[in-house]
């Protein structure tokens, strides 16, 4: 019996000195609370919105992240295949990323690199690259793209020799 009394004790003194009080739950939890809630405007801070008509000129909602690819984005919407393009590097791009910017976002955009546009031009029929064509791996979402609308080409058949 003694032995049951002095568990007992035991017990209650782990659970005594484990218990929060009032003022400390409050205090974590509006903590935690603060720092999610901070969190959360960090990444809606991020987040850019911007338009994606596909080949079959139905219009798509397309989120990414600020500082992020285009490529990367229209991958997450499963407008571009990922197993086309698995990285960012231009010396990697075959122009399966490739596509045509609205008019009207052209100028928000940097120019293109000669590595683009040579990439472009080896893509594009006759060598021509129509100015409205960019590579998505090339383009780096901001907070100045906001609503940018873009056209998704039809996919190429991988070329075999």
């Amino acid at each position: 019996m003694a032995s049951g009394r002095i568990a007992a004790r035991r017990l209650s003194n782990v659970v005594t000195a484990f218990r929060l009080t009032p003022s400390r739950v409050g205090s974590s939890s509006a903590a935690s609370s603060s720092s999610s809630a901070s969190a959360s405007r960090l990444v809606a801070d991020r987040i850019v919105e911007l338009t994606a008509i596909d080949v079959d000129g139905v219009r798509h909602k397309v989120k990414g992240l600020t500082k992020h690819t285009l490529l990367r984005a229209l991958m997450n919407h499963r407008l571009i295949d990922p197993e086309s393009h698995r990285l960012d590097d231009i010396n990697a791009c075959t122009a399966e990323c490739r596509v045509m910017v609205a008019s009207e976002w052209l100028d928000k955009l940097p120019p293109r690199s000669e590595e683009e546009y040579d990439t472009l031009a080896a893509a594009a029929t006759k060598g021509k690259v129509d100015p409205h064509d960019r590579l998505g791996c090339q383009i780096r979402l901001s907070s100045d793209l906001q609503g940018m609308v873009v056209a998704v080409p039809e996919p190429k058949p991988w070329r075999i020799p």
